[in-house]
C-alpha cells in the first residue's frame, strides 16, 4: 500500500527540506535572475535535439516565454522526425557544428567526443555563478567525469533528491499496457494471465469498436518507424512490460539477473515479434503502421482510432479528455496477470545518458547559459517540464488558490496535459498543445517539490487535481482493479521493477565495431518489420535469415560489446543501491 498515498508521502518528505530555503529559492531562482531588455539583438538558436519530435522553429505559448525572458527563438533540428539518426550527427559533426544548442545522448562516449572535437564549449565561466551550480552542482561535475577533461561541458537530465531505488514515476508507470478501458468493460473484463490473452482481448475489443461506432479503420495496434535504433522501438515495449530494456542487441533485465541476445529465437523481443505479427494476421494491426512517423502515429489516438498504447502518456494525453473521462471513456492500464513492468529509479547526481550542453562557436553563449540555468529553476521546470507532466505557467494553467495550494484554473482544466484549447494571445495564442515545448528534456524529476507551491512539480500530484478530476473512468478503474492509481496496483501485486538509478553511460567503442553495429541495426529493424507483416508460417524463414546475416556481419563481437556493458550498468546499479541502503541504514 505505500503507493497509496505517492502524492502525499512525496509533499511531506520534500516540503521539510525546502521550506527554510522556499523563500530564497523563489527570489533568487524565480526568473532565472534575468532582467528584461537585457538581451539586445534578437537571435534564432540552432537547437541539435536527439530527443525532439518537432522539427522547425518552436511556436506558441512556449515559444513566446523563451522570446519575452531571452529575446530569442528555438529552431529544432531532430533526428527523429529528419530520419537522419547516426548519419544526421555525422554530417554535421563533420562540418564542425552540430548547433548552438545540444541535447544528445551520451551513449558510446558520445559525451566525451564532443569535447575533444571541440563541438561543445566549457561553460564554467559563463555558468559558475549560476543558481543551477548552487542546487544541483554535484550531479552537473559527476556527468562531467565523463568527459575526463576539466570544465563544465553540459548538465544531466531528471536530477533529484530521492534515492536510487526508489521508482521516479509518481502515478502510472513510464510503460506499460494501456487500452481503452471502455471496450474493456464492454467485453466483459477478461482476465488475461499472459500475452496470449491479451491478443484475444485486443481482438474483441476491436470489433466492439467497430460494430458500436461503425468505422472499420479501428485498429488495436498502430506502429511507427521513428524511434528505431538497435531493433524496433514498438517491439521492444513488450520487453519493457517484463522488466528488461535495451543496451544495444542486449535486453538486460532490470534486476541484473538476465540478459538476453534479441535474435535468439527465444528472446523477449522475438516473442514480440511473433506477439504483433500474429495480431496483424488477425487483423489488429494499423496496415498504415510501415509508412507512420510519429506525428501520424499519434494522431490515431487523438481521433479513437487505436486501441492499444504501450505508453501511457500517448492515449491518456490525447483521448484521455474531461469529456470522454466523465462518459467513461478512455486509455487505463490493464493486467497481463505475469507482467512485471521496468520502472526507472530516481537519479540523485542525474541521468548522464542524456544531457544538455551549449555548442562551440555559438554567437551568444552567455544567454545560453542563462537559458539553461532557468531550465532549470522553477519557472523554467513548470514550463519545459510541462511536456512530461509539470503544470505549464503559473497564472495561465494554474494559481495559488485561497488556501495557498496549487489549483489549475478553468483554462488549465481545459488544456493540460495535451489538448488543442485555444491560448489566449496575452501568452503566445493558437492551440496548447501545438506550444509544448519541443525539448523533451526533463532537467529535473518531476516528484521533486516546486518551491514556489510547496507541492511535486507534477501537478497530477496535487491533492486539488486528484479531487477535482476524479472521472467516471477513474471510479470505474480503481473500482474494477482495487486500486487508486496505477503505480499502486502494480507495487500491490509485485508487478513492478526497479532499476536503481545509476549514473552511467557506455564508454566508447572500436570504430570497427560501430560499424558493424549500424549494418546490424538496419537488417534488424529491416527483418523486423518484415516478420510483423508476413504471413505466420513465413515467420520463422525470415527469422532464420535475420540471425544469417548478422552472423556473416559480425553481429557476435558486437553483442560482447553489449553484454559487458549491460553488466556494467548492472553493477553501476548495485553499487547505487547499496549505498542508498547505507544511508537509509547508517
Amino acid at each position: 500500500m505505500r503507493r497509496k498515498w505517492i502524492c502525499a508521502l512525496l509533499c511531506i518528505s520534500f516540503v521539510i527540506p525546502f521550506a527554510a530555503c522556499a523563500v530564497k529559492e523563489n527570489s533568487s531562482y524565480g526568473d532565472g535572475g534575468l532582467q528584461k531588455g537585457a538581451y539586445k539583438e534578437f537571435i534564432t538558436v540552432d537547437v541539435y535535439d536527439e530527443f525532439a519530435n518537432y522539427q522547425g522553429v518552436q511556436s506558441g505559448w512556449f515559444a513566446k516565454a523563451v522570446k519575452d525572458r531571452f529575446h530569442m527563438e528555438l529552431n529544432f533540428i531532430a533526428p527523429n522526425v529528419s530520419g537522419g539518426g547516426d548519419t544526421l550527427y555525422q554530417t554535421r559533426a563533420a562540418a564542425g557544428s552540430l548547433g548552438d544548442l545540444i541535447l544528445i545522448n551520451t551513449s558510446n562516449g558520445k559525451f566525451k567526443e564532443l569535447v575533444e572535437s571541440g563541438l561543445v564549449m566549457d561553460c564554467t565561466e559563463f555558468i559558475k555563478e549560476k543558481e543551477i551550480m548552487k542546487h544541483y552542482g554535484d550531479a552537473v561535475r559527476k556527468t562531467n567525469e565523463l568527459t575526463q577533461s576539466d570544465g563544465i561541458y553540459g548538465f544531466p537530465n531528471s536530477i533529484s533528491s530521492q534515492p536510487a531505488t526508489v521508482s521516479s514515476e509518481s502515478l502510472d508507470p513510464v510503460f506499460g499496457p494501456y487500452i481503452r478501458w471502455d471496450y474493456y468493460k464492454k467485453a466483459g473484463c477478461p482476465e488475461m494471465k499472459n500475452l496470449a490473452d491479451f491478443l484475444d482481448v485486443l481482438e474483441q475489443m476491436q470489433r466492439l469498436a467497430r460494430e458500436e461506432e461503425g468505422d472499420d479503420d479501428i485498429y488495436a495496434v498502430s506502429l511507427f518507424r521513428s524511434w528505431d535504433y538497435s531493433m524496433m522501438n514498438n517491439a521492444k515495449q513488450i520487453a519493457c512490460m517484463y522488466g528488461y530494456d535495451e543496451q544495444g542487441f542486449i535486453l538486460a533485465r532490470a534486476d541484473g539477473q538476465d540478459y538476453q541476445n534479441i535474435a535468439d529465437k527465444d528472446s523477449l523481443y522475438i516473442k514480440a515479434l511473433r506477439f504483433l505479427n500474429e495480431a496483424n494476421a488477425r487483423g489488429l494491426v494499423n496496415p498504415e503502421s510501415v509508412s507512420q512517423d510519429y506525428d501520424n502515429w499519434l494522431s490515431g489516438y487523438d481521433s479513437g482510432k487505436v486501441l492499444y498504447s504501450p505508453w501511457p502518456w500517448a492515449g491518456q494525453s490525447t483521448y484521455n479528455t474531461a469529456s470522454n473521462k466523465a462518459a467513461g471513456r478512455g486509455f487505463m492500464m490493464a493486467a497481463v496477470k505475469d507482467m512485471r513492468i521496468l520502472s526507472y529509479g530516481c537519479w540523485p547526481q542525474g541521468d548522464s545518458a542524456r544531457v544538455i550542453a551549449i555548442g562551440k562557436g555559438t554567437k551568444d553563449p552567455q544567454r545560453l547559459a542563462d537559458f539553461i540555468d532557468w531550465l532549470y529553476s522553477p519557472e523554467g521546470i513548470e514550463m519545459s517540464g510541462q511536456a512530461n507532466g509539470a503544470a505549464g505557467p503559473k497564472g495561465l494553467t494554474w494559481d495559488i488558490g485561497e488556501d495557498e495550494k496549487p489549483v489549475l484554473t478553468a483554462f488549465g482544466k481545459q488544456a493540460l496535459p495535451n489538448n488543442p484549447a485555444r491560448v489566449p494571445e496575452d501568452y503566445g495564442g493558437g492551440r496548447w498543445d501545438a506550444g509544448v515545448s519541443a525539448l523533451n528534456f526533463r532537467t529535473v524529476n518531476l516528484a521533486e517539490t516546486d518551491p514556489v507551491t510547496g507541492y511535486p512539480y507534477d501537478y497530477l500530484c496535487w491533492e486539488s487535481v486528484r479531487e477535482d478530476t476524479r472521472s467516471a473512468l477513474d471510479a470505474d478503474w480503481s473500482s474494477t482493479m482495487g486500486a487508486d492509481t496505477a503505480m499502486e496496483y502494480l507495487e500491490q501485486h509485485d508487478m513492478l521493477l526497479t532499476a536503481p538509478g545509476a549514473n552511467y553511460s557506455t564508454p566508447a567503442e572500436d570504430a570497427n565495431i560501430t560499424t558493424v553495429r549500424d549494418q546490424c541495426k538496419k537488417t534488424v529493424i529491416d527483418y523486423s518489420w518484415r516478420m510483423i507483416f508476413a504471413p505466420m508460417d513465413e515467420f520463422d524463414a525470415l527469422l532464420t535469415e535475420m540471425q544469417h546475416t548478422l552472423k556473416g556481419l559480425g553481429y557476435d563481437a558486437v553483442c560482447s560489446v553489449d553484454l559487458k556493458n549491460a553488466k556494467d550498468q548492472a553493477a553501476a546499479r548495485e553499487e547505487v543501491a547499496e549505498r542508498t541502503a547505507e544511508k537509509k541504514n547508517p
